[in-house]
């Protein structure tokens, strides 16, 4: 049975290292629905910047994840990564910015300081939440309370 290569050596054997100073080193193995490389460490699946940025660095925070500063999820360059908290992680991506300059609820309720109420990092709609309420009331048979 042929012995396997040493980790790191099979794992950087993966990686095309950028010909430009600052460019991104891509992960060119198996890779993930969303393009994040993915490594097995002969234990379990890793995601490959992790892998990288652990090997050479001081390892990830606790309660920290990687945010890719160069917005390519292939990238396993640990100087293009950068722990943050998740929520962080989440405002800095296409989803947070998306989210954050829509001025209207998909009903068309402007998101104003009185008809926007914050609950778990997001923006409700006061005005859908009052209908969504009258709705449920009259959905109620006759006398039955909540």
């Amino acid at each position: 049975m042929p012995r396997r290569a040493p980790l790191l050596t099979r794992f950087w054997s993966k990686v095309d290292l950028p010909a430009a100073p600052d460019g991104c080193a891509v992960w060119r193995g198996a890779r993930t629905r969303d393009g994040y490389g993915s490594f097995w460490d002969g234990k379990r699946v890793s995601l490959a910047h992790r892998v990288a940025y652990e090997a050479l660095e001081e390892g990830i925070p606790p309660g920290r994840v990687l945010d890719h500063l160069c917005r390519n999820p292939s990238c396993v360059r640990p100087d293009h990564l950068q722990p943050v908290t998740q929520l962080e992680n989440m405002r800095r991506g296409i989803v947070g910015w998306n989210s954050a300059v829509k001025t209207h609820c998909p009903a068309g309720h402007a998101y104003t300081d009185e008809n926007t109420r914050r609950y778990a990092g997001r923006r409700h709609c006061r005005a859908c939440d009052r209908l969504r309420q009258a709705v449920r009331r009259l959905d109620r048979p006759n006398g039955e309370s909540e």
